[in-house]
């Protein structure tokens, strides 16, 4: 998938965005009510501070009556302590709220990604994916956890506060309200360029946050240390980290650009208020009292502090749309590799084993004018083993990946005891398909739970025992904290050999009825290969097996031996079958066999 580079349109509010933020909302209606009560009492409660102010000055301070002073102060401080708990408490579920749903989009965000197919996770950068599900995610908090709430409060404030104002004077209100509607122009096309500002800097972040991924962890860093292009990274990271810096100056200007509209507000409107307040009082002394005139100001800066925050969510609002669509984007991807209506589950004690390809052809990608695979057809009876050979290149692998779906086949079908794997639930596949491929991946963590990702049920004693059937228990048991020592970022602290006799541990405490051997003992020297191969066979004792290997001293007492050129199946047969047809399977046996003497299975 093609990631597009820089700020590019602005995009409008579309309505199926806004329908879908609000229906993020809809499993916490009770929160949701209740926030809207509490935003109400605030609201209602805020306005009696200005009538209890306008009393006090009119008929306390004025009439040096220290009762209606006192009494009124309270009345004040109460509602004003009342409107404060009522705040905190509406703060609080909305904040609570909007952590859930950004809790609820990660989920869904990353159980979707967790459904794409191979053919996604090849075309994007590991880097771009986290900045979708962190920093895109992230950058959408303050709308559901902030925005929306203080929205619907400060409209509330502002209405009140204009409907009080006017009770008030309506000459004052009208000259208060006059000048909105050009800082409301002013903010609108603010946000207009802060939504294009916003989009640009999510993805530069996600540019920078790939090249830090990519030259950041251990095979990256190897990378760069062993081929000496530490000033061509560190140039490059520079020239990335620049860009992001004049996105990160352009959303600053935005804000400081915007609070200065909301200081000329506080600072212009208030001074033609009291100018039109001393012409007023000048031609009628009685029009307007010293207490409307107090009373209406504080009503004048309860209200341009909402309304400073209402004309700051267009900004939000358009600048968090581009982030939105970046996740809906992914949220939206079809998942190739799903389940087809009536799908059914296969327990692994339900496998039997047999695998057949009926006319399969392949290719990544629709438009790709030579296929993949084409014309693969063959049948493996259960508990058999299938070696594949032939040059690199030739679809040995991508051949695996249809048996364990991870791609699924342009032509053709792939069956396991006579059902299409389109027919089989992913989850059951997964259970009753094991691979041990040539790259060993590892997680941070101890070497017990890398063992325990084939099978989180297992006990220790499964575990150990698998180890030893492996090989590797001794050499586990010997290290410093025996299982529970960290292996490091994709275990860089086992060799090659280690890594691949725990990957084969992990097969063997998956137990699955078809195991696939993709090269599991190429970072293995020829002792330690004979070594394990005694534990290699019996982990294919009872299974269907499918072994890639060059070498080819592994898979000689093979059942079948499929030899594969350009993605199709140019000879089959056993081992010397294939060696009597003197084809494209000789010459590779005879290319690697030249000058030493083959070491086959037992």
């Amino acid at each position: 998938m093609a990631i597009a580079r820089g700020a590019g349109p602005v995009k409008k509010l579309r309505p199926d965005t806004v329908k879908r933020i609000v229906g993020s909302f809809s499993p916490y209606k009770g929160e949701v009510v209740w926030t809207v009560i509490l935003v109400v009492a605030s609201v209602v409660l805020g306005l009696l501070s200005p009538l209890y102010l306008k009393h006090i000055v009119d008929f306390g301070l004025a009439k040096n009556d220290i009762g209606v002073t006192a009494t009124y102060s309270i009345y004040t401080i109460v509602v004003t302590i009342l409107g404060s708990a009522a705040t905190y408490g509406y703060g609080y579920l909305s904040v609570d709220v909007g952590q859930r749903i950004l809790r609820d989009i990660r989920n869904q965000l990353f159980g979707h990604l967790q459904g794409m197919s191979l053919r996604f996770f090849t075309n994007t950068r590991t880097g771009e994916i986290q900045s979708r599900l962190l920093s895109d995610v992230g950058g959408v908090q303050s709308v559901v956890s902030d925005v929306i709430t203080n929205a619907l409060s400060n409209i509330g404030i502002v209405v009140a506060s204009i409907a009080m104002m006017v009770y008030f004077d309506w000459r004052l209100t009208l000259l208060s309200v006059g000048v909105i509607p050009i800082f409301a122009y002013l903010s609108s096309r603010a946000g207009t360029y802060a939504q294009k500002v916003r989009k640009g800097l999510q993805e530069q972040t996600a540019e920078l946050n790939a090249l830090m991924q990519e030259t950041l962890s251990v095979s990256g860093v190897l990378l760069t240390k062993t081929s000496g292009r530490r000033s061509l990274v560190e140039a490059k990271f520079g020239r990335e980290n620049q860009k992001l810096a004049n996105w990160q100056v352009k959303i600053q200007m935005i804000q400081y650009f915007f609070f200065g509209l909301i200081r000329m507000i506080f600072s212009i409107t208030p001074a033609l208020v009291y100018w039109l307040a001393a012409y007023l009082m000048r031609a009628d002394s009685h029009a307007i009292t010293l207490g409307t005139l107090v009373a209406f100001t504080a009503l004048q800066s309860r209200m341009f502090f909402p309304l400073s925050s209402i004309l700051s969510v267009q900004v939000e609002m358009k600048s968090s749309l581009a982030l939105f669509d970046r996740i809906f984007e992914y949220l939206d991807m079809e998942q190739d590799i799903k389940d087809r209506p009536g799908a059914i589950t296969l327990l692994p004690n339900q496998v039997v084993g047999d695998v057949e390809f009926k006319d399969v052809g392949f290719k990544f990608e629709e438009g790709q004018e030579k296929p993949t695979l084409s014309n693969i057809s063959f049948q493996v009876n259960p508990g058999r083993l299938v070696a594949l050979v032939g040059p690199s290149g030739a679809g040995k692998t991508t051949l695996t990946y249809l048996l364990a779906r991870l791609y699924d086949v342009t032509s053709g079908a792939v069956m396991i005891d006579g059902h299409d794997v389109r027919d089989i639930k992913v989850s059951s596949m997964e259970a009753f398909v094991g691979s041990v491929t040539q790259e060993t991946y590892l997680i941070h963590d101890t070497v017990r739970e890398n063992l325990r990702y084939a099978r989180p049920d297992a006990t220790d004693e499964q575990i150990e025992a698998a180890a030893k059937a492996a090989k590797i228990h001794d050499h586990v048991a010997a290290l410093p904290e025996g299982y529970d020592t960290i292996v490091g970022e994709r275990g860089y602290k086992l060799s090659g050999g280690e890594k691949q006799r725990l990957a084969i541990a992990r097969a063997i405490l998956k137990d699955p009825r078809i195991l696939i051997l993709d090269e599991a003992t190429s970072a293995l020297d020829t002792h330690s290969e004979r070594y394990i191969q005694g534990s290699l066979n019996a982990l294919m004792e009872g299974r269907t097996t499918f072994a890639i290997a060059h070498r080819l001293s592994t898979i000689l007492a093979a059942d079948l031996i499929l030899v594969m050129r350009d993605g199709m199946i140019v000879e089959r047969g056993r081992h010397e079958e294939l060696l009597a047809k003197r084809g494209l399977y000789f010459r590779l046996y005879t290319d690697q066999f030249e000058h030493e003497a083959p070491n086959s299975l037992p």
